[in-house]
């Protein structure tokens, strides 16, 4: 058991029947009455995120997960294989379990893999990835760095908007949190 003061993002809490990772937290001490920590929890299995309050030193039951790094090798289906580094063994996971990390993911790239009671739960894709530009509309006479953008679709079949001056070929960085276009690549 934890409580309050052990908080740290990334950190994964057994609560309200669920696997909930804190992304970020705040202890709160108001002039009157007792102090407080106010969290952002996103559900580990689901995606779902969730403001939620506790009182300070709040016990709270924290989840045994274990952290793998494994490399994703092929989409079967509905499910998503993956090999773990250590021992070689593969592993299928569910197109819904991974989520709109799908979207990014490569073959024979590292993620890391959430392991919780000896099943995968979630995995963790990179925070940046460099892809290549399949397909986008050519750029008009004119356009600049600061201008508007247009939607590209990289090589793993993501639609990312781009500055126009981005060219088929090219290869681009992507903020896989939030989906956004980061930087240009020179390879």
């Amino acid at each position: 058991m934890a409580d309050t003061s052990d908080f740290r993002n990334g950190m994964v809490l057994v609560h309200k029947n669920g696997l909930w990772a804190i992304s970020d937290f705040q202890h709160v001490k108001p002039g009157k009455g007792p102090a407080f920590v106010r969290t952002k929890l996103k559900n580990v299995e689901t995606g779902k995120v969730v403001e939620e309050t506790f009182r300070a030193g709040e016990k709270i039951e924290e989840a045994d997960v274990e952290e793998r790094k494994m490399q994703y090798l092929y989409a079967d289906g509905e499910s998503l294989v993956f090999m773990d580094s250590q021992s070689y063994d593969q592993i299928p996971i569910s197109g819904e379990q991974v989520g709109d990390g799908r979207k990014y993911l490569l073959e024979n790239m590292e993620v890391e893999v959430l392991i919780y009671k000896g099943s995968a739960i979630n995995i963790e894709v990179p925070a940046f990835v460099r892809l290549t530009v399949t397909q986008c509309d050519p750029g008009l006479k004119g356009d600049t760095a600061s201008g508007g953008t247009k939607p590209v679709t990289v090589e793993t079949g993501a639609v990312v908007q781009a500055p126009l001056f981005i060219k088929e070929g090219e290869t681009i960085r992507i903020d896989t949190r939030t989906g956004e276009y980061v930087e240009r690549v020179n390879v």
